[in-house]
């Protein structure tokens, strides 16, 4: 039987793991596998025309909130050409929420959990000529073996990111996350995680980073320390994101840590607040203190990448609380990471959504818009401010002229949110839209006038070491 695995991306680089974990048990199975992949920005047409010449026996759809509304309409005009083929969703936007789905009649069954325990069998009721259930349900936690990537599959160009599951499940039940509704943690080995990471070095084609997917990569520190270590040796040769607990790592891990070659890891640490209230209010179990510690400590070493993920709407969590969270996290970290709460189908705060006086979009990605302690146009300044860091800061264009004006400020989230209401009022276009020079010389005039003559004579040098670093063309006017 002919099955086709298909994903939207949410870019070129990225690829799919699930549909790499469904493969295999398929083709053991018998059947004729297609892992097929494109991105959201490819034509839908193109998308179309491309699936329906499979012209497969089943078409295996993978969800997720960033895809969902644009996988309907291509499930849907796809049943309409070939309304032979058997539709199947599964991932984690129709594991929580699979009667919405099961209202389109173009959909056979939602498969909610492990799609690879629950796809092969569907696969043989269908290849039986046997009638489908409209869910198929797993609460169990399958771990996959292997790389599960084969050659010829990657893309970008160098610039592919390419996953790696060496553990599933998470340890903690933060009430915001979707890990939470699934309890325990499954994970390979020691020996096993660094055996299957060499074989990524036998792959031909090149490609950027390897990021594992694990929730918690480090919650057996002692196996984390095993698998660092054994990354130190010239055997791997890739870099690699690990997402991370910071209050877990011990003196051994620093040890290791500060040996890597600068760039082999990436560490990725979800802070979200350093609101006590909040924290405790979403069940996630943090010292605060440790963890910042521990962050400013690795970026210390000037070997890792460290960045920190905030998120804006939580309980609790007013506006002048988020810049202090802000604020904490800000230098102790290379990139800060403004996400803005989602109120996902299966977590306990999509569930108690009235408690908080939670107004969110209806449809995927339910984001919040307004809660108890924040307006709906605090988020929106939040927002224009998440687009501001990302442009000046994480975007290492403005990086010397930037450190050094932030070290004469004591409040990065006050710099950053006048900056922002200084250009709308300034400028009036989107952040994004403005050219690279302009976006100098609006820093320049703007930070400037915190600075005595001396430092603004300083900044202003950075300011063209910067420009000259990154930029081609010839540095405009500072006014």
């Amino acid at each position: 039987m002919k099955i086709v695995l298909f994903s939207l991306c949410g870019s070129y680089s990225h690829t799919c793991l699930a549909l790499r974990c469904l493969r295999d048990p398929l083709v053991e199975a018998g059947h004729q596998v297609f892992i097929f992949e494109k991105n959201l920005r490819d034509r839908s047409s193109v998308i179309l025309n491309e699936l329906y010449r499979y012209k497969a026996d089943v078409y295996s759809f993978s969800c997720y909130i960033w895809n969902i509304n644009e996988t309907i309409q291509l499930a849907k005009n796809l049943h309409t050409l070939l309304p032979e083929s058997k539709i199947l969703f599964g991932g984690p936007e129709v594991s929580y929420n699979s009667d919405s789905y099961l209202e389109f009649d173009f959909v056979d069954s939602v498969i909610c959990g492990a799609g690879e325990l629950l796809l092969p069998l569907v696969c043989d009721r269908i290849e039986k000529g046997e009638a489908l259930e409209k869910t198929y349900s797993s609460e169990e936690i399958p771990l996959t073996d292997g790389i599960l990537y084969e050659e010829n599959e990657i893309k970008g160009k160098g610039k592919s990111l390419l996953y790696y599951e060496s553990s599933r499940g998470c340890p903690f039940s933060c009430s915001y996350c979707l890990s939470s509704a699934c309890q325990g943690v499954k994970a390979k080995g020691t020996e096993q995680t660094l055996a299957e990471l060499l074989c990524f070095e036998e792959l031909k084609e090149d490609f950027n980073i390897i990021k594992f997917v694990d929730r918690t990569f480090n919650f057996d520190i002692r196996r984390a320390n095993d698998i660092w270590r054994g990354l130190l040796s010239d055997k791997y040769s890739k870099k690699y994101h690990f997402e991370i607990c910071a209050s877990l790592l011990n003196e051994e891990s620093f040890e290791i840590l500060q040996k890597m070659p600068e760039g082999k890891i990436q560490l990725e640490v979800g802070l979200q607040s350093t609101n006590e209230q909040t924290l405790r209010e979403i069940s996630r179990h943090l010292d605060v203190k440790k963890t910042l510690e521990n962050c400013r400590r690795i970026k210390d070493m000037g070997n890792i990448h460290i960045h920190l993920d905030l998120i804006a709407g939580l309980p609790f969590e007013d506006f002048s609380s988020f810049g202090r969270s802000f604020d904490e996290a800000y230098r102790c970290c290379h990139q800060l990471q403004l996400g803005f709460l989602k109120l996902l189908y299966g977590t306990e705060l999509r569930k108690n959504a009235e408690k908080y006086d939670y107004k969110f979009l209806e449809n995927a990605p339910y984001t919040v818009l307004e809660s108890k302690w924040i307006t709906y146009e605090e988020l929106c300044r939040l927002e224009k401010l998440s687009f501001l860091l990302e442009r000046y800061h994480e975007s290492g264009s403005f990086e010397k002229c930037l450190d050094f004006l932030l070290q004469k400020l004591s409040s990065p989230f006050d710099f950053y949110l006048g900056f922002s209401d200084y250009i709308d009022k300034k400028d009036g276009r989107e952040i994004q839209k403005i050219s690279q020079a302009d976006a100098f010389s609006l820093l320049f005039t703007y930070g400037s006038s915190f600075l005595c003559q001396k430092d603004a004579d300083r900044f202003s040098d950075l300011m063209h070491e910067d420009f000259a670093r990154k930029e081609v063309r010839k540095m405009p006017k500072l006014k």
